[in-house]
């Protein structure tokens, strides 16, 4: 094993300056799917059921990038953090997609129409639904 005082320190870590607004738009984006998916009639069986907890998964991870965005630099491992997001970010569209598949065919305009009519109406401060000390809900 190599002694780390030989090693070269890590450069300092540039954070895309467009991460955050990816990130919002990623969350609003679902969010609008989110509404849209509840007022289609659809049953729980013809929801892919486990695409649909990827997805809230996917969204609690963009939730809690958006958090560690605002921590103080040195509190978290923010190399891990910016590494996790681009890969939650490069994953959405395919699983998105994937999801909107399988749902029944006789869904698809319906859902298409309501995510166009929904997402226009989201306020910014909604991508900060659920992330600590920026909820609209709590501030």
């Amino acid at each position: 094993m190599r002694d780390a005082r030989g090693m070269a320190p890590h450069p300092p870590l540039e954070i895309p300056g467009n991460l955050r607004a990816r990130l919002e738009v990623a969350r609003l984006d679902l969010l609008a799917l989110f509404r849209a998916l509840d007022r289609v009639l659809l049953s729980p069986d013809e929801i892919p059921q486990r695409l649909l907890r990827q997805l809230f998964e996917l969204d609690a991870d963009l939730a809690e990038a958006l958090w560690a965005l605002d921590q103080v630099e040195g509190t978290l491992d923010r190399r891990a953090m910016l590494r996790h997001t681009l890969t939650v970010l490069d994953q959405l569209a395919s699983l998105s997609d994937r999801f909107r598949k399988q749902l029944p065919a006789r869904a698809h305009p319906t859902l298409e129409l309501l995510e166009a009519s929904i997402r226009p109406a989201l306020s910014p401060k909604e991508a900060y639904s659920m992330v600590p000390g920026r909820d609209p809900e709590s501030v």
